[in-house]
């Protein structure tokens, strides 16, 4: 029950759960994490002041006596993922989507995938507008199309302005 003047030194490493074993020393980094691969240690005050970005100990760092010190498992890399729809990844202007979109009305019916309604207000100026300047019903649904086309891509840059 005397002073301990010449005691073992040793440094505290604690697991993410709280457990907690002591390692002897001299002792560097390397030697506790080729026991726990895909972990690092930290230090504490590091952790306290930079959190998750706290920079991990290099491998040959010797590790200091009655300090204690993070285990901690490094987090798993996602790997990107490939666009799962082909439109995602599509970006048109107006101009692109207006000449994709006369190629889809000279389709036969059934050749594309589906009908789209669509409500648009006209007034009847406009509507007897179109039926003098247009030769027949198609040019006229063309014409009825690409003005939607218009108003709604001018909507959405003035969405994007907001």
């Amino acid at each position: 029950m005397g002073n301990n003047i010449g005691g073992r030194k040793k440094a505290k490493i604690m697991k993410i759960n709280g457990e907690v074993f002591k390692l002897r020393l001299p002792a560097v980094t390397q030697d506790v994490l080729k026991h726990f691969p895909g972990h690092v240690l930290l230090e504490p005050e590091a952790v306290k002041k930079y959190g998750i970005r706290a920079e991990p100990l290099e491998p040959e760092e010797e590790l200091k006596a009655n300090k204690i010190y993070f285990l901690v498992e490094l987090p798993k890399l996602r790997q990107e993922k490939t666009p799962t729809r082909s439109r995602s990844a599509v970006h048109m202007d107006a101009k692109e989507w207006i000449a994709l979109r006369r190629r889809s009305i000279s389709e036969p019916p059934g050749a594309g995938s589906g009908s789209v309604r669509v409500k648009m207000r006209l007034s009847k100026a406009e509507i007897e507008k179109l039926i003098e300047e247009s030769k027949d019903e198609r040019e006229m649904a063309e014409k009825i199309i690409d003005l939607f086309l218009l108003n709604s891509s001018k909507e959405i840059r003035e969405q994007e302005h907001v």
